[in-house]
C-alpha cells in the first residue's frame, strides 16, 4: 500500500531540467504576491517543482499557466504515493482518488528528466491497467470529456507516483507541455524551430491569423545564417535580414529576404514595419533596452525576441529585464514570455503594441 508523503496539496509544474530553482523562485514570487504561505519542493535535474502549503484549488486558480515563464505544464497536485508495491499500484491510486471528483480523461506520464524518461514504457502499460479500474469505480468517464478535469498520474520511479489534475483552459495542449516539431530540412539552421515554436506557443490562433499575413514587412536583427528570416519568409513576409555575417543560400533562395550588412543594435527601419525578431547573443538587459527602443520609437508593431540568461538567478534576471523593457517601451503593450522547449539558456518574448 502506498503512503502519502505529503500532508497537504499544492501545484505541480514541469520545467526544463536544470531550471527547477528558477521555476521554484517564480512560483514562490507569485504565491508571495498573493499572500499565500507556501514553499517550493524540488530537486535539481528532476524537471518538476511542487508548490506546497495551500489548497490546490486556490493555487490553481490564482497562478495560471499562461502567466508562468519557466513552466512547461502546470497541474493541481492531488497526492504523492511512495513505497508502492509493484504487484499492485492500482489500488493505492484508487484509494487516494476516492471522494475527490470524477475525471474526463487520464494521462499517465513522466517528467522530462534523465531519471524518469526510461519509465515511459511502464507509464503506458500502467495506464492500460488503471483506465478500466477507474471507470469501474466511476472515477473516469467511458469516453473523453473535456468539460471534466483531466487526471494525471506521474511516474517518478517504479514505486513513486504523483497524482494531479488539470482543466482544459489552464494547461498546455501538448503532453508534458512539449510541442513535437519536426525540423524542416530546408531550414538554414536548427534555430528556425525556436521561432516556429514561439509563434505556435506564445500567440493565440486568432493572433496568428491577424498578425501574420502575406506581404507584411519584417526585420530580423542578427539574422545570420537566416533561420528566423527563413521562418518569416515561409509565412510570406518580406524580411530585411540585418547582420554583418553571411546568410545561408537556402534563406536567400526564398526571394523574400534582403540581406543588409549592418549591426542589429544600430540599424533602424526607414518607416514603421509590422514585425521585428531578434536572437542576438548579448546580455539580456542590453537586448531588453534595444527592444524597448524599437517600440518607444514606433519602429514595429510586433516582436519576438530572445533573452540569453545568466547561469544563476535566472528568474531574478528575467523579471528585471521584462520590467526594464516595459518601463522603457513607452506605450501599452501585450507581453508574453516563456522558456520554450527548443530554447536553451534563454527565454523567448512576444510583444504586441496595443495602440
Amino acid at each position: 500500500m502506498g503512503n502519502p508523503a505529503l500532508s497537504t496539496e499544492g501545484l505541480l509544474a514541469y520545467c526544463r531540467p536544470g531550471f527547477e530553482p528558477d521555476l521554484a523562485a517564480e512560483l514562490s514570487h507569485h504565491a508571495g504576491a498573493l499572500g499565500l504561505p507556501v514553499y517550493a519542493k524540488t530537486e535539481r535535474g528532476s524537471a518538476f517543482v511542487m508548490l506546497l502549503g495551500a489548497p490546490r484549488e486556490t493555487l490553481a486558480e490564482s497562478i495560471r499557466l499562461e502567466q508562468l515563464i519557466f513552466a512547461r505544464q502546470k497541474y493541481a497536485l492531488i497526492d504523492e504515493l511512495t513505497d508502492l508495491d509493484i504487484a499492485d499500484r492500482v489500488s493505492p491510486v484508487i484509494d487516494a482518488l476516492g471522494g475527490k471528483g470524477r475525471y474526463g480523461e487520464l494521462s499517465v506520464e513522466t517528467p522530462d528528466s534523465d531519471a524518469a524518461r526510461p519509465l515511459a514504457g511502464l507509464a503506458k502499460s500502467f495506464g492500460n491497467a488503471l483506465r478500466p479500474a477507474l471507470r469501474k469505480r466511476g472515477l473516469l468517464t467511458d469516453k473523453p470529456n473535456a468539460k471534466l478535469p483531466q487526471l494525471h498520474v506521474i511516474f517518478l520511479s517504479n514505486r513513486h507516483l504523483l497524482l494531479a489534475s488539470s482543466t482544459e483552459n489552464d494547461r498546455s495542449p501538448w503532453p508534458m507541455g512539449i510541442p513535437r516539431l519536426k525540423q524542416d530540412s530546408r531550414a538554414p539552421s536548427r534555430s528556425a524551430m525556436k521561432l516556429d515554436e514561439a509563434i505556435l506557443c506564445l500567440m493565440t490562433p486568432a493572433e496568428r491569423l491577424n498578425l501574420i499575413a502575406a506581404g507584411m514587412q519584417a526585420a530580423d536583427l542578427g539574422a545570420a545564417p537566416g533561420g528566423w528570416s527563413w521562418v518569416l519568409a515561409k509565412n510570406q513576409l518580406h524580411v530585411s535580414a540585418i547582420d554583418n555575417g553571411p546568410m545561408s543560400p537556402d534563406a536567400l533562395a526564398t526571394g523574400l529576404i534582403e540581406h543588409i550588412r549592418a549591426d542589429g543594435f544600430h540599424w533602424q527601419p526607414q518607416r514603421p514595419i509590422d514585425w521585428m525578431v531578434c536572437d542576438m547573443v548579448e546580455t539580456p538587459s542590453k537586448v531588453a533596452k534595444r527592444m524597448a527602443q524599437w517600440f518607444a520609437n514606433g519602429w514595429c508593431r510586433n516582436a519576438i525576441f530572445n533573452l540569453k540568461l545568466p547561469m544563476k538567478k535566472r528568474w531574478e534576471e528575467t523579471a528585471l529585464c521584462l520590467d526594464l523593457f516595459q518601463s522603457q517601451c513607452g506605450r501599452p503593450v501585450l507581453i508574453r514570455a516563456r522558456q520554450l522547449y527548443h530554447d536553451r539558456e534563454e527565454i523567448t518574448v512576444f510583444v504586441h503594441a496595443l495602440k
